[in-house]
């Protein structure tokens, strides 16, 4: 099984997806695929969100797409069972890293301070969500943690921005940033599809 590392491959930024249905899902995807875009997060946080993301995935097969916002064992399996290559917690418990740790494809839980990356870490994660980063600590904090947690990759997620993206994105111990500005939900109110392709081509390019 490959790592959320090997998914992501030479992209930095995840881009981030929430979406009311179908439709929105599948043209919010696409937009990102035509910014260069391969490997996306689609947050489970409405009642469209899981047909939205076996949509996405049906409609690109080769794009990675992830599933977001797990907060228990019931909606982990409802994401397998809607295609779900990867998934991304946004905290953590003891219950729920039981359940991601039998998990059949890469899981990226959540952590928010030591204490939560030393509990990740005893049930064999060494990549993890920081979020929400910028509250967390942010660069500041990734820097402090690199030498007690040599072994995590960090994916931190939360207040990340063009403007401090390179920062983020720069430190050793950072797989990639998540990313929420690459799909604005103005953008997808207004069908403004092109604005999340350039946003995705400008955070390629950073």
């Amino acid at each position: 099984m490959k790592t959320f590392s090997e998914l992501m491959g030479n992209q930095k930024v995840l881009p981030i997806i929430q979406v009311d249905n179908e439709e929105q899902g599948v043209k919010t995807a696409q937009a990102m695929v035509q910014g260069g875009i391969n490997v996306v997060e689609v947050v489970l946080r409405t009642a469209g969100s899981l047909t939205a993301l076996s949509a996405i995935k049906q409609a690109f097969p080769k794009l990675q797409v992830g599933a977001g916002t797990i907060l228990n064992e019931d909606t982990l399996n409802k994401a397998i069972e809607a295609g779900a290559d990867f998934i991304i917690t946004p905290a953590i418990t003891p219950k729920l890293l039981t359940a991601l740790s039998q998990c059949s494809v890469p899981v990226v839980p959540g952590v928010s301070n030591t204490a939560d990356i030393a509990l990740a870490h005893e049930f064999g994660f060494r990549e993890m969500k920081l979020f929400p980063a910028s509250l967390c600590g942010g660069v500041a904090f990734l820097k402090a943690v690199s030498s007690v947690f040599q072994d995590v990759k960090f994916c931190p997620t939360g207040g990340v921005n063009p403007e401090n993206l390179a920062e983020f994105i720069n430190l050793p111990n950072v797989a990639a940033a998540g990313g929420t500005w690459l799909a604005n939900k103005a953008w997808i109110d207004a069908e403004q599809w092109q604005q999340i392709t350039q946003a995705c081509e400008q955070a390629s390019q950073i």
